[in-house]
């Protein structure tokens, strides 16, 4: 199978069955979901969506954690992980996003990495779920299902390689979907051990499947999980 037609079947695949993908981190303004995201590095959205609503009631606006303190803020983000890291960041970040943004969450990546806590990735989150821009954000899930899928090549070894081939390839109107589209394949589907290939529906475009179909395990499959409204 060509790369373009592997892209071609991906999208078409996709956009009829999940054409509504969202982030599983529950938010309800810009800077909710920046905090969630920074707070979720190597932490999953499970345990975020703990900690935030607490969070989000006591820390309604980028003043309020400007004007907090180490010792206010770190109870509330006691169990997530690198809880001594994330609370100095939140506080770094509260206090540029007043200082220099307004109290506004800014809308580029190039203004989004100038904060505290807040990596490529995080940005290509933030612009992509909030302003639908052509952002694609590399977890290891995108970069473990992405190659799989035979979407970018074997030898891409960073996420900014992947990110790059990605973006080479997708249509700029899906990109935004198909940062979830890869992440909930990866999270449910194709996941890090045991890949449940007898639950996927998109086997006929894999080369992982192509390669191991014959000998993956089956077992143990299951279907994928339905998206969050």
């Amino acid at each position: 199978m060509l790369k373009k037609e592997r892209y071609r079947a991906f999208v078409a695949h996709f956009t009829e069955n999940m054409p509504v993908a969202e982030t599983e981190l529950h938010y309800e303004t810009p800077y909710q979901l920046l905090l969630a995201v920074v707070l979720s590095a190597q932490c999953t959205d499970k345990r975020i969506n703990l900690v935030t609503p607490a969070l989000f009631r006591d820390f309604p606006t980028p003043a309020h954690l400007a004007a907090s303190s180490f010792e206010e803020l770190f109870p509330y983000l006691r169990s997530v992980s690198y809880p001594n890291n994330k609370t100095r960041h939140l506080l770094g970040l509260g206090k540029m996003l007043q200082e220099e943004f307004n109290g506004e969450v800014p809308e580029t990546v190039a203004d989004l990495v100038k904060l505290p806590g807040v990596g490529r990735k995080t940005a290509n989150v933030i612009t992509s779920v909030i302003w639908n821009q052509p952002n694609m954000a590399v977890d290891t899930h995108v970069f473990r299902v992405s190659k799989r899928l035979g979407l970018v090549p074997q030898n891409a070894k960073t996420p900014l390689e992947v990110e790059k081939h990605l973006i080479r390839h997708l249509p700029s109107e899906v990109v935004h979907k198909a940062h979830h589209w890869l992440i909930l394949h990866g999270r449910y589907t194709c996941v890090a051990r045991n890949p449940k290939c007898s639950a996927c529906s998109i086997t006929a475009i894999c080369r992982y499947y192509e390669r191991h179909g014959a000998s993956l395990d089956v077992g143990k499959a299951s279907v994928s999980k339905p998206l969050k409204k």
